[in-house]
């Protein structure tokens, strides 16, 4: 035989050598989850190892993960239902618990980079990402909410906003309203492919947002859908996108190549919270190496075509040295 490609494969140094894809601190997007108060780390209970931080100790967990090298987080805020409305007014009132852990860590870490979640859920009596009128989400009445926000955020100190919304034209209508208050430098990671998945379950209990009534699907995309995808990048793309993401990443691997395919821009993907809690709940009754196992998911989504990843491993992929 001429050609045994087993002779690249023979020892671990060849094999480092040949391998395609890498994964490294970079690429990596720590999600933070935020309570108000003082002095408090509550863990999630369908995420193991994964807590609720007072803005306290918010920032020592920044700066732990800073020392590690791990420099870009993702705020998510658990608001109490005291704050909720119909509007979503607290998700741009100047001394709400999420402005003031953005106002937080980039005073006491310029450097890291902080990336906000643009969406009314956390913040709305129904639990939806729009505004609710008889049943139906409205999508533009939401834009002027989303706007707010963002602009919020932006003020805030937000390096990148993130709208998970899903809401038709939301990032056009964000990048007028930043570029319209001189935020023409903050960027936009679009939530492009966000898919109504199973997935989502432990995120929502981390943060109390799930729907008081009925589901996503009328803005989030059906799963089965793959070209439908580039229907939302393209347009995300073409309406001031800097970063178009796919959401889950596990599950939509051959969405995010799809994608990563038909674009010049960066591609992130977000290893979602149910997909964490299937490696750890495996983990625990012995039936998976965490090590291998964690890798291997992070791996194949950057193999797919993801510059950026959204994990909840990140930290503990570098604490324990695992790249």
């Amino acid at each position: 035989m001429l050609q045994r490609p087993r002779r690249n494969r023979k020892s671990e140094v060849i094999r480092q050598m040949v391998q395609e894809t890498h994964v490294s601190a970079a690429n990596l997007i720590f999600p933070l989850f935020i309570v108000d108060g003082e002095n408090q780390k509550t863990e999630v209970a369908s995420m193991p190892g994964i807590f609720r931080y007072s803005i306290d100790n918010l920032l020592r967990e920044v700066e732990s993960c800073m020392n590690l090298g791990l420099k870009s987080f993702d705020l998510f805020p658990n608001i109490h239902d005291d704050f909720k409305d119909k509007y979503a007014t607290e998700s741009y009132r100047e001394e709400s618990l999420y402005l003031r852990a953005i106002r937080a860590v980039k005073k006491e870490f310029p450097e890291a980079c902080v990336i906000t979640d643009v969406a009314m859920d956390p913040y709305s009596s129904d639990g939806h990402d729009g505004i609710v009128e008889n049943g139906e989400i409205l999508n533009d009445e939401t834009l002027d909410v989303l706007g707010k926000m963002a602009l919020a955020h932006a003020r805030s100190g937000a390096d990148i906003i993130a709208p998970s919304d899903m809401m038709d034209g939301r990032v056009g209508y964000i990048r007028k309203t930043l570029d319209e208050a001189g935020f023409n430098n903050v960027s936009i990671m679009s939530y492009s492919a966000k898919y109504a998945s199973a997935f989502y379950g432990p995120f929502r209990d981390a943060l109390n947002s799930a729907p008081k009534f009925g589901d996503k699907k009328t803005y989030q995309m059906n799963p089965a859908n793959q070209r439908e995808a580039l229907i939302e990048a393209n347009l995300d793309e073409l309406e001031g996108a800097d970063f178009l993401m796919v959401k889950p990443a596990l599950a939509y691997l051959d969405v995010i190549k799809l994608i990563k395919d038909n674009t010049e821009l960066p591609v992130a993907a977000y290893n979602v919270s149910g997909e964490y809690a299937m490696i750890k709940a495996a983990v625990q009754n012995g039936w998976l190496n965490e090590q291998r196992a964690t890798m291997e998911v992070l791996t194949s989504i950057r193999r797919a075509g993801a510059t950026a990843i959204l994990t909840y491993h990140a930290k503990e992929v570098l604490l324990n040295k695992w790249l």
